[in-house]
């Protein structure tokens, strides 16, 4: 009976210690974001008008956006400039999420740290900017001749613009992951690589329904989400094939989940 009760205990002691570990990760990731949007926010203004320049660059001479909330000229900046606070300080969040992670993994896990830290940010920076130089001239020139003739002003609300950027944005940017959700999953024996390329097919119809799920209704929008997302996977896949577990490794990973 005392043996149970220790054991109990210490399970219960160790949930509290990974619960306090959590809290202190958080709070640090939640610091950076902090930290870089005190120094961004006095240029909230000009950040924001940065992000609407696809737009702005498109409206026809003499029309501008608008604001339809009386306090909507401050907190759409200050949104704004937190997002852009939140993407400067990803490096920080996706290290402190791994971090907490990490003494869960074996030691050949361990590795992969660093290098899908880097490649997560870079790909989702990439994404970002793939919606911001391509996606936002495209839609917004397709829908400003598309109202032409229908004789409608387009004057986009800032709010409403900024929610179509941000659903835009994170739409793009957690697509160019998949090549490090392929190869993770992969690396760590979740998923064999035969399989992924089996389900190849399924995929493609996916990124199809996801692309007209997330994306306005035009097919050009559509179009620019699914293609990259099939090419992407493709790209994972051919990475993931450096990727493969050795039965080596393999074989310790059982020797260590395996009961003493």
């Amino acid at each position: 009976m005392d043996d149970q009760n220790k054991s109990q205990t210490g399970k219960e002691e160790n949930f509290f210690s990974h619960l306090v570990e959590l809290r202190d990760r958080i709070m640090k990731a939640g610091l950076a974001i902090f930290a870089v949007f005190l120094s961004l926010v006095y240029w909230a203004p000009d950040i924001f008008h940065l992000l609407a320049k696809p737009m702005l660059d498109v409206l026809p001479t003499g029309t501008h956006m608008i604001v339809t909330d009386v306090t909507g000229s401050f907190f759409v900046p200050i949104k704004v400039t937190f997002m852009a606070s939140f993407v400067v300080a990803l490096p920080v969040v996706i290290y402190q999420v791994w971090s907490f992670v990490a003494p869960g993994l074996y030691q050949h896990e361990k590795k992969l740290v660093l290098p899908i830290v880097v490649s997560t940010y870079a790909l989702f920076l990439i994404g970002m900017s793939f919606a911001y130089f391509l996606v936002f001239p495209s839609v917004f020139a397709f829908m400003v001749q598309y109202n032409a003739p229908l004789g409608a002003e387009m004057s986009t609300d800032i709010d409403k613009y900024l929610s179509f950027a941000m659903t835009t944005f994170l739409a793009f940017g957690f697509t160019f992951e998949v090549p490090v959700v392929v190869v993770v999953l992969v690396r760590m024996g979740l998923v064999k690589l035969a399989k992924l390329k089996e389900i190849r097919p399924y995929v493609i119809v996916g990124a199809f329904v996801v692309a007209a799920v997330v994306t306005p209704p035009d097919i050009m929008s559509q179009l620019l989400l699914a293609i990259p997302l099939c090419i992407l996977y493709e790209l994972g896949l051919l990475l993931a094939r450096f990727y493969v577990p050795k039965p080596t490794e393999q074989d310790d990973s059982t020797e260590v989940a395996s009961p003493q």
